[in-house]
């Protein structure tokens, strides 16, 4: 599939703005399955200083930028075109029992620094006795590893209601399992617990997913939105993209930007400002296929 994404963050500040720093997640990385061109972000008002081909500790592309002009709007806005192709089907390799691959088996003995990341907790996906109790029934001694994944996605998917009002971005993740409701990123690091809760490493990945409108009804403009998904990883084969919010494997549909140990990792805008009081922010977000 070919798609043209555009991502746009408008800042609108009730005082003006004196300073900032700002850095950014929105564009996207280069990985098997995705080819990328036409990559670019645009900032307004335009910024003292630019830095933008930086990478941060998880090889993520970001976005570095300055304005020390004093302003009461800020403007973001990203698009590239993307080509992205399924994961290879699971049936081409060997998959093992979950439990042969836990990091503290011995055949996971030799896992480097860049998988390890993804094993512990992070700063909102802490280890949970809940998530371990979830997980369990789905992880039974000497059961493939894909199928437990899959049924555990599936059953995040049947027993947590999609709310957008329910959670914000610092919701604790206990109490995600309290209220069983949330979003797209709660249900990433409602996985991400479970599978670290067993031992093995999950990632989180942030990117879009395309949407299609009802019957009979034109796809508005900017009414998509970024996405939210888990990653989890399988010696020999490498890293499995799941789906919790669609109970699905990450296919041709999603989009990768950039992936961390949980939200705080790869949140499309961060930063510091000078002045600028209570502020309002919109996003609006296009994924449109082309020929």
């Amino acid at each position: 599939m070919k798609y043209k994404v555009r991502h746009t963050t408008t800042y609108k500040y009730a005082e003006p703005v004196q300073l900032s720093h700002h850095a950014a997640h929105l564009r996207p990385r280069v990985v098997a399955g995705q080819k990328i061109s036409e990559a670019a972000v645009s900032i307004r008002p335009e910024p003292a200083v630019l830095h933008a081909d930086g990478t941060d500790y998880f090889g993520n592309p970001v976005t570095f930028f300055t304005i020390q002009n004093s302003h009461s709007t800020l403007v973001i806005e990203s698009s590239f075109v993307v080509e992205t192709s399924d994961q290879p089907p699971l049936s081409r390799f060997a998959v093992p029992a979950w439990d042969s691959v836990r990091f503290d088996s011995w055949q996971c003995s030799n896992l480097d620094g860049s998988v390890m990341d993804y094993v512990f907790a992070s700063p909102q996906v802490p280890i949970l006795a809940e998530a371990a109790e979830y997980a369990a029934p789905s992880f039974r001694p000497g059961r493939n590893l894909a199928e437990a994944v899959m049924e555990l996605v599936a059953r995040i998917h049947a027993d947590f209601a999609f709310d957008s009002h329910a959670t914000t971005v610092g919701t604790p993740l206990a109490a995600v399992f309290a209220e069983r409701r949330g979003v797209c990123q709660d249900f990433a690091h409602v996985g991400i617990g479970c599978l670290r809760a067993m031992g093995l490493a999950a990632r989180y990945v942030s990117g879009y997913i395309r949407t299609i409108a009802p019957a009979g009804k034109e796809k508005m403009i900017g009414t998509d939105a970024s996405h939210a998904w888990l990653s989890v990883y399988q010696p020999g084969w490498g890293w499995l993209d799941v789906d919790p919010t669609n109970n699905m494997v990450a296919g041709q549909d999603h989009v990768t930007v950039a992936w961390g140990r949980d939200y705080d990792d790869v949140s499309p805008v961060r930063g510091v400002v000078l002045g600028g009081g209570e502020h309002q922010v919109h996003v609006a977000v296009d994924v449109v296929e082309i020929s």
